[in-house]
């Protein structure tokens, strides 16, 4: 009986990533990248918790990961509403982003500006 309720507990754990996204192994790191494109995923410094401050022109150069209808909270993953309605995600309350820039094997927007960062940078084990 033990090893069915384990079993059953496992299965209703949430995922730890939302599906719009995976972790991929570069050199020594695990980055989170993007499904669509495998783009890399960054923070913006300037944004405050679960508010996004890249608008305009920056998000045409960074654009905004979005949450689908109907996407759900998982994890460290949540969902913020732009000033423009549509949703977007966030990890631990920071709204993350790809950079129009990057190629599907190359992150080229870490650092830039001194603001925007890769997420996470995680050393591999």
């Amino acid at each position: 009986m033990s090893i069915l309720l384990s079993m059953l507990a496992a299965v209703a754990q949430p995922p730890e990533i939302p599906p719009q996204v995976q972790i991929i192994k570069e050199g020594g790191a695990f980055v989170m990248r993007t499904l669509d494109g495998a783009k890399p995923i960054y923070t913006f410094d300037r944004d405050e918790p679960g508010k996004s401050n890249c608008l305009d022109r920056c998000i045409m150069a960074w654009p905004a990961v979005a949450a689908p209808a109907g996407a759900r909270p998982v994890g460290k993953w949540t969902i913020l509403v732009r000033p423009d309605g549509s949703q977007q995600w966030a990890f631990d309350s920071k709204p993350v982003y790809t950079f129009v820039r990057d190629s599907d094997s190359t992150a080229t927007g870490d650092g830039m500006g001194g603001v925007w960062h890769l997420l996470p940078g995680t050393p591999a084990k």
